[in-house]
């Protein structure tokens, strides 16, 4: 019988959606189940998004689009930059995917060969280091604990760097852990980027939208401008917009890595469809009320989260300063037990909280930190309360 290709058996299923199946399966059968494990928005767009789509169904051409996406919703998008502080960019330099995650995979088609190298920092988001597995590339994490925050230290990034990675990629605001680096943190880390020319920079930036207490979204190109010429911007309108399921990705970043990426769509997906694409420029040139009125109340809800994981003793919790996630340590349960039930690890930990009390997280060792489990805050306050204090009964009755 004929096999598969061997990149087939370096993929590996989602461990977040793994996690968010079973909690689906036990709602599915009659459990009280508060589901805190899935990274998304829980929020709708604007009505003119809406609109927007319709208006676009009602005048379809039926006809292919472009490879690198539509000129006026490239056009936005370079509004949209701009507003952040990526000047000087043209429709040459972008290009589109369905969806980030999508983005990142045609980035690492068109960037690594196998055997090649690629770093990130740890924690990291759980496809980084699929995607990699896939395409063959080897991986150098940097393991950034509870004890520094979570953050990447230039100590850090100079010595990963030193080995010359051909990507260097970089989560910021991070999931899963809500860090944000501040600007003089992002401008230290550019004064290492610039003494090591021979590595691409992907910086996923999907959540810029969201950070709290007046630090501000900061990239790299703004604190050292001549790193434009290696550094792809990656975006998307999944958390923003409250639209993770109409998947549209883009890229800023060099001529040629964007000319890579519009070939690469031009083997597989083609195009977006025409009514995503008027969504996405009703999105992006639209009134930005929702996306700011919902940075405020995920900004109010991490507050909630923090302030309950800080009254339970043992737990440590950087403050997160950004998206919608909680990356709590929670090894101080390591080596008790829940009403008989052993608890060694973070899988074990999660396993048992979701059986114990319906609440289901994501252990943290998905994120290449073992120690920890992540909290996605985004369902309505009344659960996430709820949950917070099955979470803080499940710790009281640990022995």
């Amino acid at each position: 019988m004929p096999q598969l290709a061997q990149r087939v058996g370096r993929a590996k299923p989602s461990a977040i959606m793994v996690i968010a199946e079973k909690a689906k399966q036990l709602k599915a059968a009659g459990r009280d189940i508060i589901n805190f494990s899935i990274g998304v928005p829980n929020f709708l767009p604007g009505e003119h998004v809406y609109a927007a789509a319709r208006e676009s169904l009602s005048h379809d051409s039926g006809q292919y689009g472009s490879n690198r996406g539509a000129d006026a919703l490239l056009d936005a998008f370079l509004t949209h930059i701009e507003a952040l502080g990526f000047g000087g960019y043209t429709r040459s330099n972008l290009s589109i995917g369905i969806g980030a995650k999508q983005v990142l995979y045609n980035l690492a088609e068109a960037l690594l060969n196998e055997g090649d190298e690629i770093c990130f920092a740890a924690p990291y988001w759980t496809s980084y280091r699929d995607i990699a597995d896939i395409v063959g590339a080897r991986v150098e994490v940097m393991p950034c604990g509870p004890e520094q925050s979570y953050k990447l230290t230039p100590g850090q990034l100079d010595a990963a760097l030193a080995s010359k990675p051909k990507v260097f990629l970089f989560n910021n605001p991070s999931n899963p852990t809500g860090m944000v680096y501040t600007g003089k943190e992002i401008a230290a880390l550019a004064e290492v980027l610039v003494r090591h020319p021979d590595t691409w920079i992907i910086t996923d930036d999907i959540y810029n939208a969201m950070v709290f207490d007046g630090i501000g979204y900061h990239n790299f190109v703004f604190a050292r401008p001549e790193l434009r010429e290696r550094l792809i911007f990656v975006d998307s309108l999944s958390k923003t917009y409250g639209m993770p399921g109409w998947r549209v990705g883009l890229i800023a970043g060099p001529e040629s890595v964007a000319k890579a990426l519009t070939t690469l769509n031009s083997s597989h997906i083609t195009s977006l469809p025409e009514v995503i694409t008027a969504a996405a420029v009703a999105a992006f040139a639209g009134p930005q009320d929702v996306p700011q009125a919902k940075c405020a109340e995920f900004a109010g809800k991490r507050d909630i989260v923090v302030a309950a994981l800080s009254a339970i003793p043992g737990v440590v919790c950087p403050r997160p300063q950004g998206a919608f996630y909680a990356f709590p340590d929670i090894s101080i349960a390591f080596g008790k037990s829940h009403h008989g039930v052993s608890i060694s690890n973070d899988v074990e930990f999660c396993a048992a909280l979701l059986e114990a009390t319906g609440v289901a997280c994501v252990p943290g060792s998905a994120f290449g930190e073992p120690r920890a489990m992540r909290i996605s805050y985004t369902c309505p306050t009344v659960q996430l309360t709820s949950g917070l204090q099955r979470i803080e009964q499940f710790f009281s009755a640990l022995s």
